[in-house]
C-alpha cells in the first residue's frame, strides 16, 4: 500500500464568516479533512503492541482446535445417570500434547489431564475427586450431564471468524489472542512520525540553566511522552528561537522527518507569534479560534504537504488541546480512524457558574465515587495536570452545577493514557 497524497495547503481553511468554531464543529472539520497518512507493512504477532492493524485479523485456526478437557479427572461418553456406576477403567491417558490414540466404548473411562485432547467416543470428564478406583474400575456416583467439564472444539474462536477489524490498535491481551488463533503476523501501519516543537526565547531544556525572566520547556517532554503511550513515533526537534527564518528551517527539516508536526507557542497573533506568521506566509495556514477553555487559538496548516498542529502555548491549555483536537486527528492519520474518549456520567463533589459560549474543561479527579476539581482554573498552573486523573466536560452553554448533579468526567485512560 503506497502513501496517501500529501494535503493541499488550504484543507484547514474555515467556511467564510466563522470567526468562534465550536468544539464539536472543529472535531468534524478535522474527521472530514484528515486521511491516513502512512504506509502498511507487516509485524510479527510477539512484537506487535500498540501496532495499528492495518487489515481485520482472521483466525488461522479454531481455538480450542479440538475437544478437551477443562478439569484433571476422568473421561467417559455420555454423562452419568442417576446412582452408583462402575466404569471399565482403559490403561493410559490423554494429556496435554499427549493424546490418547485408541477410542472409548460405552462404559469404558480414560485419565485425563486438563487441557488434554478427549479421546474418540467421549465428550464428558468426570472430576477426580468424585471417584475411587477399585479392582481396575472406575466407581462414581451419577448424575452427570453429558459434556459436563469438557470444552467445545472452536468454542472460543472458530477458524476463518474476524477476529479483530482494521483500524484496531492492539494491546498485550490482543497478541495473546491471536497467538492462541494460530496467526504469527498481522498487517499493520506503520507508526505516525510525529515532530515536537517547542518555539520561544523564553525557552530553556529541562536541567538547564535559566535566569528568572526565563521558563523550562514543559511542553515538548510532555507531548512527547503522550505521543509515545499512543504507539506513534517521535521526533524532537527541540525548541526553535523566536525568529521567522529559525521557524522556516524547523518547519523544513520536520516536514522532512515525519508525517505530521506540532508545536507549542507562537500560535496566535501577537508580535512574535512566528510560527503562526510563518504558515500565514506560506498560503498554508488557517487559525482556528475555537470556543474553548483552556485553549482558543490552534493554528492548524500544511507545511510540504505535510498538516502542522499549533497549540497554545500554556503547557495547561496544550495538554488539553492536544487531547481534545490532536488525539483524535493523529489516530485518524494513523490509521485508527477518529476516535472519541469514552465519558463516564458521574455527580459533582464542586460547585460551579458557567457562562455560555464555550467549552470547558477542568482538571479533574474522581474521589469516593464522586468527582472533584481542582482548585484553580487558572491556565498556569501546571501542577493541577498531575493532581488530576482526567477532565470535565462542562457543555457550551450556561450550566450552574451544585454537588451531586451529574457531570460528564473523561478519564486521562478514555485518551490512552494510563
Amino acid at each position: 500500500m503506497s502513501r496517501p497524497p500529501k494535503l493541499n495547503n488550504d484543507c484547514f481553511a474555515l467556511p467564510a464568516g466563522v470567526h468562534w468554531t465550536p468544539v464539536s464543529e472543529a472535531l468534524h472539520l478535522l474527521e472530514q479533512r484528515l486521511q491516513c497518512s502512512v504506509a502498511v507493512e507487516p509485524c510479527a504477532v510477539e512484537t506487535s503492541d500498540g501496532r495499528i492493524l492495518a487489515q481485520s485479523v482472521i483466525a488461522a485456526r479454531s481455538h480450542p482446535p479440538c475437544p478437551n478437557s477443562a478439569v484433571d479427572g476422568y473421561a467417559l461418553s455420555g454423562g452419568l445417570e442417576a446412582g452408583a456406576q462402575s466404569l471399565e477403567l482403559r490403561p493410559g491417558r490423554s494429556a496435554a500434547g499427549e493424546a490418547f490414540a485408541g477410542q472409548l466404548l460405552p462404559g469404558q473411562a480414560l485419565r485425563i489431564l486438563t487441557g488434554a485432547a478427549l479421546p474418540d467416543g467421549a465428550d464428558t470428564v468426570v472430576l477426580q475427586e468424585d471417584v475411587r478406583i477399585k479392582e481396575g474400575r472406575l466407581q462414581v456416583t451419577g448424575p452427570l450431564r453429558a459434556g459436563a467439564n469438557a470444552r467445545a472444539a472452536g468454542e472460543d474462536m472458530q477458524q476463518g471468524a474476524e477476529i479483530f477489524q482494521a483500524g484496531h490498535q492492539l494491546r498485550p491481551e490482543d497478541l495473546g489472542v491471536m497467538a492462541a488463533a494460530g496467526l504469527g503476523e498481522v498487517s499493520v501501519f506503520k507508526p505516525l512520525k510525529v515532530a515536537v516543537i517547542s518555539t520561544g526565547a523564553e525557552l530553556r531544556a529541562p536541567g538547564q540553566a535559566a535566569r528568572v525572566d526565563q521558563i523550562f520547556d514543559a511542553n515538548r517532554p510532555m507531548l512527547c511522552s503522550v505521543l509515545r503511550r499512543w504507539g506513534m513515533q517521535v521526533v524532537d526537534m527541540g525548541i526553535v528561537p523566536d525568529d521567522a527564518a529559525s521557524v522556516r528551517a524547523a518547519l523544513d527539516r520536520a516536514a522532512e522527518r515525519a508525517d505530521v508536526i506540532i508545536t507549542s507557542g507562537g500560535a496566535s497573533a501577537g508580535d512574535e507569534d512566528h510560527m503562526s506568521a510563518v504558515l500565514r506566509a506560506s498560503g498554508g495556514m488557517a487559525l482556528w479560534r475555537i470556543a474553548v477553555k483552556p485553549g482558543r487559538p490552534l493554528a492548524l496548516g500544511v507545511w510540504g504537504g505535510v498538516p502542522v498542529f499549533g497549540l497554545p502555548g500554556n503547557p495547561v491549555a496544550a495538554f488539553v488541546c492536544t487531547l481534545i483536537f490532536a488525539r483524535p486527528a493523529f489516530l485518524q492519520l494513523a490509521g485508527a480512524g477518529f476516535q472519541s474518549p469514552q465519558a463516564l456520567h458521574l455527580p459533582a463533589a464542586f460547585s460551579k457558574s458557567k457562562k455560555a459560549g464555550r467549552r470547558e474543561y477542568l482538571r479533574a479527579r474522581l474521589r469516593d465515587g464522586a468527582v472533584e476539581v481542582f482548585a484553580s482554573e487558572g491556565s498556569g498552573r501546571v501542577s493541577g495536570l498531575s493532581w488530576a486523573e482526567g477532565l470535565v466536560e462542562l457543555p457550551d452553554a450556561a450550566a450552574e452545577i451544585s454537588p451531586g448533579q451529574t457531570i460528564c468526567f473523561l478519564p486521562y485512560a478514555s485518551f490512552g493514557l494510563t
